[in-house]
């Protein structure tokens, strides 16, 4: 099972700033569905560097919505794709989903 994703970090940066919590959210629901599409686009034309290259971006996202287990998934599917490995595609494509619906809902 997926680990929900959680303001929980923003909310610890934001402390009582609305403001800054608001743009912070902001950015990532600008910007993460043009990464997840970019990660399919990679993936569908076989370009598995550019497809490590924007799975290390997004991991980073997982951190800051409190996915420590998905960050580890992301860690370790972005070694497997320089190796020329996709063994974690699909758990990771699981992860980007629910971070999609969470990020819809906010």
């Amino acid at each position: 099972m997926i680990e929900q994703p959680n303001l929980n970090y923003v909310n610890e940066l934001a402390g009582d700033d609305q403001a800054f919590k608001d743009q912070f959210i902001a950015i990532i629901k600008n910007e993460f569905p043009l990464e997840k599409e970019e990660y399919f686009g990679h993936v569908e034309n076989l370009r598995v560097k550019k497809t490590a290259e924007i799975v290390h971006k997004l991991k980073h996202k997982f951190n800051i919505l409190g996915m420590e287990n998905s960050y580890k998934l992301a860690v370790a599917y972005e070694m497997e794709l320089l190796e020329g490995k996709h063994n974690s595609q699909s758990k990771f494509v699981e992860v980007l989903e629910t971070i999609d619906e969470y990020i819809k809902a906010i």
